[in-house]
């Protein structure tokens, strides 16, 4: 853990595209597209090449984070939200005004044991995450390096 780095949470449905996918991506890499949420785009613009991710599989059964990965490329327009055809249009995101950004991501590494969101609500420690807070969806969110800290000892074992 570096002091020079920042922790998110990324949410990603696993029938949309999972750690598993992320792990059979050319180079274990791929661009963190179709965010349309202002907060959550506020957060991605604010990370830095170097920072490390809490990969989270919502919607899935349980809920749980089931890797690491960290960011490879700084936030940049998405060029989805200018295309038409694709389901991220966003006709007032325009390429000489872009609304929505995305970034590039690593994986860094599989959990062999997924931390269910159950067992990351038993964590005292844990009580003000973003991710544990009632009513608190978005899918990039910050993890406070405490928080960041005790959830590798939790998956360490």
């Amino acid at each position: 853990m570096s002091p020079n780095h920042t922790y998110w949470l990324i949410k990603s449905e696993p029938s949309a595209f999972s750690i598993d996918d992320l792990g059979k991506a050319p180079g274990r890499k791929t661009c963190w597209d179709g965010v349309r949420n202002y907060q959550a785009r506020n957060y991605m613009r604010a990370m830095k090449v170097g920072d490390r991710l809490f990969f989270y599989h919502s919607n899935a059964d349980p809920p749980a984070i089931v890797g690491i990965a960290e960011v490879v490329r700084e936030a940049y327009p998405d060029p989805t939200a200018f295309d038409k055809q694709h389901r991220h249009y966003d006709p007032k995101s325009k390429p000489e005004k872009p609304l929505w950004d995305m970034v590039d991501i690593r994986l860094v590494k599989i959990l062999t044991r997924p931390l269910s969101l159950d067992r990351l609500r038993q964590e005292p420690g844990l009580k003000g995450m973003e991710l544990l807070r009632k009513g608190s969806r978005l899918s990039v969110q910050p993890v406070r390096t405490a928080e960041w800290a005790l959830i590798l000892r939790l998956v360490e074992g």
